[in-house]
């Protein structure tokens, strides 16, 4: 898309945010299962990680950042380049999966925790020339892939609340009235400098996202069955009306472990309808033990009514 053209359907997307409604987020699919893949370059493969033709299966490829692909990556405003495993996790390697197996969908996560070891940052020039040049590279990066969503992961901020909700959410808005993505997720977790940014961004254009990819797993270790359903409750009420995926890592993080009752937690959520889905951070870790837990997840799920 060339400038006058991005800037013009800018101008317009800044007239409809506070008015439009006719963009929201998907109905809701109780036997949704998502993983995260790609971040640590164990070269793990789609091929490798068993999917159900019993759930709607979303991989989500970790991450495009947009700082600079170097040994010493900066910040570059919202021009995003690939840090996913990509040799591995190829445009072609996308169109396979999806062809083998109706079912799965691939997203893409923007952010993350770290990236050569530095903290990745959430930090934008500007409102409008940040959204200018993620609308330009993400969109670029989705058409190359073939994806289907977006999810968003950022975990360090160098600028405001509002400013966050802005950017993020004039982004999801463009992708999703330009049909570039079919639904969006965020990834919040439990944490006095992380949370209000997700919060801020719900508040405004909570219609937009589609799915809270909630991090679980941030809790501490040893969390209890009674404690995680309680941890949810609050999370829900935080996200008032959105779909809150349950989670658990296979990284040795914290949390409700499925060895602990995480399952059993589940099914809990599932009797009172509040079950949305489960999501595992990530296939780069569970590689090692065979993708256990990928299948009990989704035979659970499976079988839920």
């Amino acid at each position: 898309m060339d400038s006058t053209k991005l800037l013009v359907s800018l101008l317009i997307l800044q007239a409809l945010f506070t008015t439009s409604t006719s963009i929201s987020a998907a109905p809701a699919k109780a036997k949704l299962f998502r993983e995260y893949i790609g971040a640590e370059s164990k070269h793990v493969l789609f091929s490798d990680v068993p999917i159900s033709p019993q759930v709607e299966f979303h991989f989500i490829l970790s991450f495009a950042i947009d700082y600079t692909p170097s040994s010493s990556p900066s910040p570059t405003n919202g021009v995003f380049n690939i840090f996913w495993d990509s040799q591995n996790l190829t445009p072609s390697q996308v169109s396979s999966v999806k062809a083998r197996h109706g079912n799965v969908k691939v997203a893409m996560s923007l952010g993350g925790d770290t990236v050569a070891g530095r903290k990745v940052f959430f930090k934008p020039a500007s409102i409008n020339s940040w959204v200018r040049n993620a609308i330009n590279s993400i969109t670029q990066i989705v058409k190359d892939y073939n994806l289907d969503g977006i999810d968003v992961d950022y975990e360090h901020f160098d600028t405001d609340t509002d400013t966050f909700a802005e950017c993020i959410g004039r982004l999801f808005f463009y992708l999703k009235q330009n049909g570039i993505v079919s639904f969006t997720s965020i990834a919040p977790f439990d944490n006095e400098s992380v949370q209000p940014y997700y919060l801020a961004l719900w508040k405004k254009y909570g219609h937009l996202i589609d799915y809270v990819n909630f991090q679980f797993y941030a809790y501490d270790k040893g969390t209890t069955i009674s404690q995680f359903l309680q941890f949810f409750e609050t999370q829900r009420s935080n996200y008032n009306g959105g779909k809150v995926l349950v989670s658990f890592g296979t990284d040795g993080s914290g949390g409700l472990s499925p060895q602990n009752g995480f399952f059993k937690a589940c099914g809990t959520l599932k009797n009172q309808g509040k079950l949305h889905g489960i999501f595992i951070w990530s296939a780069d870790d569970s590689k090692k033990q065979n993708f256990r837990f990928e299948k009990q997840s989704q035979d659970f799920l499976g079988a839920a009514n």
